[in-house]
């Protein structure tokens, strides 16, 4: 008997380390909807894993600025439902962490109030 037993693609090591990321932000807790992983400043959210033609990658919410930026990399494209406030990056080849914790940074900034981005500037003192 042969089973078709799919394991989680959201459970690969690249988005281990990506989740680790997202939930080091002050108040953020991880989701499910449309069948991925989001992340939420609150009630808002910041980040989403997603497989897109088979392919992992990670959305970002950008100012019009840091869009620009994001789909300006080698491995940067515009987000399909995105409406020009999101960018995302493929994460099935070299990966620059620094750019991905820049991002991520970035993208909780734009969701976070003004309390929770106090506890930011707390944290990294």
């Amino acid at each position: 008997m042969v089973t078709s037993l799919r394991a989680n693609p959201f459970e690969r090591a690249v988005f281990t380390r990506a989740r680790r990321l997202c939930l080091s932000f002050p108040e953020t807790t991880e989701t499910a909807s449309w069948d991925h992983p989001n992340f939420r400043a609150g009630r808002k959210t910041f980040c989403t894993f997603e497989m897109i033609k088979g392919r992992p990658s990670i959305a970002f919410r950008l100012s019009p600025v840091d869009v620009t930026l994001a789909l300006s990399q080698k491995h940067g494209f515009a987000t399909p439902y995105g409406r020009g406030l999101w960018a995302s990056l493929w994460l099935d080849s070299t990966i620059d962490w620094k750019l991905v914790a820049t991002l991520l940074d970035r993208s909780y900034r734009i969701v976070a109030t003004k309390q929770m981005q106090a506890r930011m500037r707390v944290r990294h003192k």
